[in-house]
């Protein structure tokens, strides 16, 4: 069978982070969020997947390629064009659009399939589902899930008949506005006939456009609410609490990788630390090749990348440390997450300029991301100060 894997955004709420990562590659305790997609596609027998690319397009290609060793087939549709100097430049056309980039090229969905937004964690019933959408002869369903009636202003909300049938779409509605508490989770099955919907050759996004205009016409457009495990990892703070939620065991989907060497406390190969000489309390994850000092002290829930650096006296306390990061003798990391030359409060709403005494190692986050606000550039040059190496 076949699916989609939406991966062609640039991830803007997600950034530091997807300056040089793309969005379904952010890690999950070091494997990207998209593996555990296609895992989950494989095990309900869809493995021929179209994955539309475009920022930082390559990560993914690179990583993924043709599947092969996840047991599925990938091929990739890039939306975008190659310059003058021979570099990729990404030009994203919208999710809808990007499906009917592929049926145009060649009519590659030719029956039932589901796509799928490239960032989140789920272990939805994906059989269960497609069974449902065929019994309605829909040719559109989204998989909703019921949040509590205080969450509904983060999300889509998705308003049905008494039949499922989908009658109206609230963005972001406040709380007392609510008409559902069934979020659009991202998810979703179609027919083929759905391409008489979706125009080519311009940009047309899934939710915003494609299912209104469903609704417009009267297209027999159904939603289902299941429970299942959601976790998006859409903002940093959602990126945060996904991490936490693992480390915690709130998250059953998802194994914490590497070795137990005491309770709550799990590593990667080679770790350098003389045990006797730090405090640890978990839960706590800390990469291969990473070195602890002596005197340090971490305070989980917390994750440490491979290749780290943490000097004796440090503090890693509730924090996330990305790979090839050193943090200084005595410097307290508290409810942050360090990205290269970043270092992000757990609201993701701005760089921490007050973390300039933090003397950390940095490879090629170093190098310059596009369209910084002003703020960030001056954020930017007082974090690596004097004391980046």
């Amino acid at each position: 069978m076949k699916a989609m894997i939406l991966a062609a955004g640039k991830g803007t709420r997600v950034r530091p982070i997807t300056y040089t990562i793309p969005k379904p590659m952010i890690p999950i305790l070091q494997k990207p969020v998209m593996e555990f997609l296609l895992e989950l596609l494989r095990q309900h027998g869809f493995d021929q997947i179209m994955v539309n690319v475009s920022h930082l397009a390559e990560e993914i290609e690179n990583y993924f390629r043709d599947g092969q060793r996840f047991g599925v087939e990938i091929a990739y549709s890039f939306e975008g064009k190659i310059d003058d100097d021979g570099k990729l430049v990404g030009e994203a056309v919208g999710s809808a659009g990007g499906m009917r980039r592929i049926q145009d090229f060649s009519p590659f969905f030719d029956d039932t399939f589901v796509v799928l937004c490239g960032d989140a964690l789920i272990d939805l019933d994906l059989s269960a589902a497609v069974k449902w959408h065929k019994s309605k002869e829909s040719i559109a369903t989204i998989i909703t899930k019921s949040v509590p009636m205080e969450e509904v202003s983060s999300y889509g909300v998705v308003v049905t008949d008494d039949d499922s049938r989908v009658k109206a779409f609230q963005e972001k509605p406040l709380q007392e506005e609510a008409l559902s508490t069934n979020i659009n989770t991202g998810i979703y099955i179609f027919e083929p006939e759905v391409f008489n919907y979706i125009p080519s050759g311009v940009e047309y996004d899934i939710g915003s456009q494609l299912f209104p205009n469903l609704v417009e016409v009267g297209a027999p457009f159904y939603a289902i609410a299941m429970d299942f495990e959601w976790v998006d990892i859409g903002k940093v703070p959602d990126y945060w609490r996904a991490i936490n939620g693992v480390l915690l065991g709130d998250i059953k989907n998802v194994q914490i990788p590497g070795n137990q060497v005491a309770p709550g406390i799990y590593t990667g190969l080679n770790v350098a630390v003389n045990w006797d000489k730090v405090d640890i309390t978990g839960p706590v994850y800390i990469g291969g090749m990473t070195r602890i000092e002596d005197g340090a002290k971490i305070v989980g829930p917390a994750m440490i990348g491979p290749n780290c650096w943490i000097c004796n006296g440090a503090t890693v306390e509730n924090s996330v440390i990305f790979e090839w990061s050193r943090l200084g003798p005595g410097v307290r990391l508290v409810d942050k997450l360090v990205f290269g030359r970043y270092c992000v409060d757990k609201t993701g709403n701005a760089i921490d300029v007050q973390a300039a005494a933090l003397d950390w190692l940095i490879t090629d986050a170093r190098q310059t991301p596009p369209s910084e606000t002003p703020f960030e550039r001056q954020a930017i040059e007082d974090l690596l100060g004097t004391n980046a190496s």
